[in-house]
């Protein structure tokens, strides 16, 4: 496969996901703004949100206020913000539309209809609509091109970089929306273990559509280490650190064996390394270790894995 066609399908889906990403970020600042407000301030949760996805620097050069709306606008709608929804859909659908002839009909047709919805929902008048709708949008359009991906398109290698580039977005995902808990959610210790840390907890499981499954693998309480427990560590849970590693890896084996000694396996050494090491940790490490040093790490390891993938398959005459 020519490099330039891997690189449009790996793009594709991580573009799909960060989409996906950025809605799940305002579902988290809008249950946010239902805790109550304390002395210690609860007024910086939608700033949370942009330190946590790195974009806090892009939003005040542009916006004077902290306000919801401007937030919800430059996460959806703004197209200065590289990882806005609008934007990443745009180039998701751009990407896939270069190499159509290597997608199915039914992943084209599920592309083009969350592009051409995506351009009605900007047309609308922006106080008709709301968070839920925009969230609701886009999760349940970029699960439909998920699954019209893996119900028709050929176990090839395109597949696997759609879906490797699927893995490494999500879980870099996760990591971020976990450490939106770090920098704003709970900023005095003696909140922990109280019923407000059980509800941002809540939170945290809710935007990863994880409540109930989390109450399938755990029972009735949230905990703190629970609920990081099932996502960091837990191989049954979808979106956890290491399902989504797992996933990564288990692609880039597919990718190695296709290509044999053409190309560098330096990405899948680098992913194997990185999955030992999560596997060799338990929750109660990790938090003596520091969750937002523990998840600040893993999202730096998950950097180097997509440079090395860009740099094995992605550049040159692959």
């Amino acid at each position: 496969m020519l490099s330039r066609t891997a690189a449009n399908l790996f793009w594709m889906g991580r573009h799909l996901e960060r989409a996906e990403t950025a809605a799940r970020l305002l579902d988290v600042g809008q249950r946010i703004t239902l805790l109550p407000n304390t002395d210690a301030g609860y007024q910086n949760e939608w700033r949370s949100l942009l330190q946590a996805s790195g974009t806090s620097d892009m939003f005040t050069a542009k916006y004077d206020e902290f306000s919801q709306e401007n937030i919800e606008e430059f996460i959806f709608f703004d197209r200065d913000n590289p990882s806005s929804v609008v934007n990443c859909i745009e180039r998701a659908r751009e990407a896939g539309r270069i190499v159509r002839t290597a997608l199915t009909s039914q992943v084209w047709d599920a592309l083009n209809v969350t592009y051409q919805e995506l351009r009605k929902i900007e047309n609308t008048p922006r106080h008709r609509l709301d968070t839920a709708s925009l969230t609701d949008f886009t999760t349940g359009h970029t699960s439909t091109v998920r699954g019209a991906i893996n119900a028709t398109q050929l176990r090839n290698d395109g597949w696997h970089f759609m879906n490797l580039g699927y893995g490494l977005e999500r879980a870099d995902a996760t990591a971020r929306l976990l450490d939106v808990k770090y920098f704003v959610l709970l900023p005095r210790i003696e909140f922990v273990g109280s019923g407000l840390d059980t509800y941002q907890w809540q939170v945290i499981l809710r935007s990863l559509s994880a409540h109930r499954a989390y109450h399938w693998a755990y029972g009735g309480d949230i905990t703190a280490g629970q609920v990081a427990d099932f996502l960091i560590l837990n191989g049954e849970s979808p979106r956890s650190l290491i399902t989504s590693l797992y996933e990564v890896v288990w692609h880039l084996e597919g990718l190695a064996r296709r290509y044999g000694d053409a190309v560098s396996t330096d990405a899948r050494d680098k992913g194997r390394e990185v999955l030992e090491q999560l596997q060799s940790r338990d929750i109660d490490m990790i938090f003596d270790e520091g969750l937002h040093e523990f998840l600040s790490w893993f999202i730096r390891e998950l950097g180097t894995i997509s440079n090395l993938v860009h740099q094995d398959y992605l550049l040159g005459g692959a």
